[in-house]
């Protein structure tokens, strides 16, 4: 019922900065967005959510560089990353899912983002 799409990946410098996009189409119970990463032979890991409310939560390695946020319309979800680091090398993926309904969550294609001098 819901499908999402990233975009603004790329290729950077390391210290540079991209934001990547994720908009949603379509109705659910969803009432969070986030994104998630994955690099090369490693397992996704939590990078940031923002729910309807507004509140927001970070993983570690990212918090102070990276910032979630929503348009207006609360269709898109946006994820600026500042200061990148090779490390945050990996395919980003948006994902919403619901805190009522455990079952109602989807993904994205995900965006390759690759941090490298």
């Amino acid at each position: 019922q819901v499908q999402l799409m990233e975009s603004g990946g790329g290729l950077v410098q390391p210290g540079g900065s991209l934001r990547l996009s994720c908009a949603a189409s379509g109705t659910s119970s969803i009432n969070v967005m986030g994104w998630y990463r994955q690099a090369p032979g490693e397992q996704r890991t939590f990078v940031a959510f923002i729910i309807d409310g507004g509140r927001t939560n970070y993983a570690d390695s990212v918090k102070g560089r990276f910032t979630i946020s929503r348009d207006s319309a609360e269709n898109t979800v946006y994820l600026q990353m500042n200061n990148l680091r090779p490390e945050d090398t990996a395919v980003y993926f948006c994902r919403g899912w619901s805190t009522t309904n455990t079952r109602d969550y989807y993904w994205g294609q995900g965006t390759q983002v690759t941090v490298s001098s």
